[in-house]
Formats: structure tokens, sequence, C-alpha cells
């Protein structure tokens, strides 16, 4: 098992993470890190716990140093690992519990050399890891084409087992899209199994240097939304879609089916994006979600298409159910 950890200027958390990787039942892991030009002690508590757990199981990528963000730093150390096993994000300032990698390694390996990707619940906390809640669970429109509407694979919980990861690695990925967001839709689009768990896996901690995401209850998600407006979340769905035709010939017929679909809706007239809507994969997950983003869906016209992103990163168009690129 590889951990893919990222870093920038996570001093004030991290050590509680990276104990709590020390803590696994499954042991046999490698950490890979990056960092991604921290100016504070991130370094040198990376250093201290190489030093103590040894330089073989805990590896500096090459790359480190220049600022990419979050999810190139990401992408850039999936790149930089082929054929390393199964591999799992970790987040600088969040905690794992226990059974984290023994829960995801155990999800995946029925699966074999099928593309699988594992993600989990988490617990919300605060600064202090208390006053734990339950994030969102998402029994439905999961797969493709409905994770092209919405992410459900937190990236802090997200496992691939190795025919998942190659897939990611090799695929590119789009301007301004997320690692976990962009890791779900390939493995999805290419016809791998997602395994989501029910059961809590990670102790989120909200504070308010996270990169993305809030907790907030649906109805507030969806006012921010309607004030913000469609165009950063359809530019998105735009580059995420685009990007995807690259990758048709892995996708089953039936994936390459819907992509046509809802591509022609994301190109042509009204015809075509009710066409587009009328396939029931193509979904969110709740009711009030999609009565949004049909609406977006079909007030969007070609001609309004954005060509640069506005009013910030494209994850924060939906208020985020519990992580960076979940539930946008």
């Amino acid at each position: 098992m590889v951990i893919l950890l990222s870093t920038y200027n996570g001093a004030r958390f991290l050590q509680a993470q990276l104990s709590s990787f020390l803590a696994q039942t499954h042991e046999d892991w490698v950490l890979y890190w990056r960092d991604d030009g921290s100016s504070d002690e991130t370094q040198h508590i990376m250093e201290s716990f190489t030093a103590k757990i040894g330089a073989a199981r805990c590896v500096r990528s090459a790359s480190s140093g220049p600022h990419l963000g979050a999810a190139r730093s990401f992408l850039t150390l999936l790149a930089e690992r082929p054929g390393a096993g199964m591999v799992a994000f970790a987040d600088q300032d969040d905690v794992w519990l226990p059974e984290k990698l023994a829960f995801a390694r155990a999800s995946l390996a029925p699966h074999g050399e099928v593309p699988a990707l594992y993600c989990a619940r988490q617990y919300l906390v605060d600064e202090t890891l208390s006053h734990a809640r339950l994030s969102s669970t998402h029994r439905h429109a999961r797969g493709f084409p409905a994770c092209l509407t919405q992410n459900i694979a937190n990236g802090n919980t997200l496992v691939m087992n190795a025919t998942a990861a190659s897939l990611v690695a090799s695929a590119g990925y789009p301007q301004e899209t997320v690692h976990d967001w962009w890791s779900y839709i390939v493995v999805s689009a290419c016809g791998g199994r997602i395994e989501f768990d029910e059961r809590p896996q990670v102790l989120y901690r909200m504070h308010k240097h996270n990169l993305i995401g809030r907790s907030q209850p649906l109805h507030r998600r969806a006012l921010a939304a309607l004030r913000r407006g469609p165009a950063v979340y359809m530019t998105m769905l735009h580059r995420h879609a685009d990007m995807l035709e690259a990758q048709a010939g892995r996708m089953p017929a039936q994936a390459r089916q819907d992509l046509r679909l809802v591509q022609a809706g994301l190109r042509g007239g009204l015809a075509a994006r009710i066409g587009a809507l009328r396939c029931q994969r193509f979904r969110r997950s709740t009711w009030l979600e999609n009565i949004l983003f049909s609406w977006w869906f079909i007030r969007s016209a070609p001609a309004n298409r954005p060509a640069q992103l506005t009013g910030g990163p494209a994850w924060k168009l939906a208020e985020p159910q519990v992580k960076p690129t979940k539930a946008v």
C-alpha cells in the first residue's frame, strides 16, 4: 500500500496525521510525500518522521518545492509512482481511524485487475477533534455519468487499486480539477467499481485554514450555490466531459453512449439538454440538488460557455458536503 501525502504549511496539525498512519492495523505501507512550497516547520516535521520510521518507508518526492496547488501536487505524486499497487490519498490535517487502510484493502481486493476505487464517510470534527458528526452518505447516484455532476469520493478517504491508479495517472487532467473528483470520474467512466463505505474512516478537521469545504445543511448549501450561479459549475462539467473524450477507447460501450448524450446536451440546444437529463444515470444524490442541477443544465447554452473560471476555484461552486471536492 502506498500513501500519497502533499504538504503545504501544515505544521499545526501534521503530526497527528502522521501518528495515525503509524496506528494503522494494516502496517504494510510506504509514505511518499511532496512538499508544495511550505514556509513553516512542515518539512522539518517530515524529516523527523523519516528519521523515525526509515527512509525506505517515508520517501520525499524529487519534485518537492514549487507550489503547484493541492490537485496538481497530488496528481504529480500519483504519476511518479507507476505500478505502486494500491494507492491512498492523505490530507495533512486529518486523522485516520486505525482500520482505514485495512477496510479499504478488504473492499478492493475482490475486484482483482478490474479498476476499483474505495471511499468512505467521515467524522466531521472541530480543530481539537471534538464534537464529531457523521458526514453525508451516498446511497444513490454513483458511477458514470453521475460522477460528472457530483463528487462523492472524499479525497482523504480515497484508495485505488493498482489498475485504477494507473488509469488515473495516465489520463491527464483538465484545468482547475481536483484530484479526488477527477480520479472518481476516470475510474467510473472506464468501467471501474466504486466502493462507498458507510463506516466513517477519517476524522475530518474543520478549521478556517481548510483549502475548501464547510459543513453546512443542504438548504444552506443550495442557497449558497444559487447566489454563486452556474458559470463555474458548468465550466467544470464541460472540462471534465471534454477531457474524457480522450479516454473513449478505454470506456465501455454504455459509458461512451452516455458521454455522447451528455456532450450533445452541453453543445446543443434545449432539446439536446432535455434529452441528456432524461438519462436516469445523469443525476446528483438528492432531489433538491437535482432540481438545481437540472435548472442550471437547461439554462446553459453553448454560447454562454465561459472560457475561464471566475469566482474562485471550480470546486467551490456548490458547498461541499465535507471535504475539498466532496459533493461539488
